[in-house]
């Protein structure tokens, strides 16, 4: 999704900036084989096989912070920020439907100066 975003934008990747909103954290991700499976498949970027710790009960924890960060970068995006809230550890802040079974709405903003 990335990708396509960064593409649908028509700007130089060089002139972007990203932040990166809250989103469960790598400590709380867990997938299993054919995701990990799929995205080393489809997204094509060196290093995205360190975005998953094997678990003992054999499926993955993933670090989706990371793996935006691999995408950006190799894309070309000037600057990258923010990172490192997770919706699922931090009840008091963000709705998570992992955690509670319910969701609620949360907002970003973004725009083209």
């Amino acid at each position: 999704m990335l990708q396509a975003t960064i593409a649908a934008l028509e700007v130089g990747a060089g002139d972007l900036h990203a932040w990166l909103g809250p989103a469960i954290g790598p400590q709380a991700f867990e997938v299993g084989p054919e995701v990990r499976a799929a995205y080393l498949a489809d997204l094509a970027v060196p290093g995205t096989d360190s975005c998953f710790k094997p678990n003992e009960r054999g499926r993955y924890m993933a670090d989706l912070y990371q793996l935006a960060r691999l995408v950006l970068q190799q894309a070309g995006v000037a600057s990258v920020h923010g990172g490192g809230w997770c919706t699922h550890d931090d009840a008091a802040r963000f709705f998570s439907f992992r955690r509670d079974g319910v969701t609620g709405r949360m907002a970003t903003l973004a725009w083209l100066a």
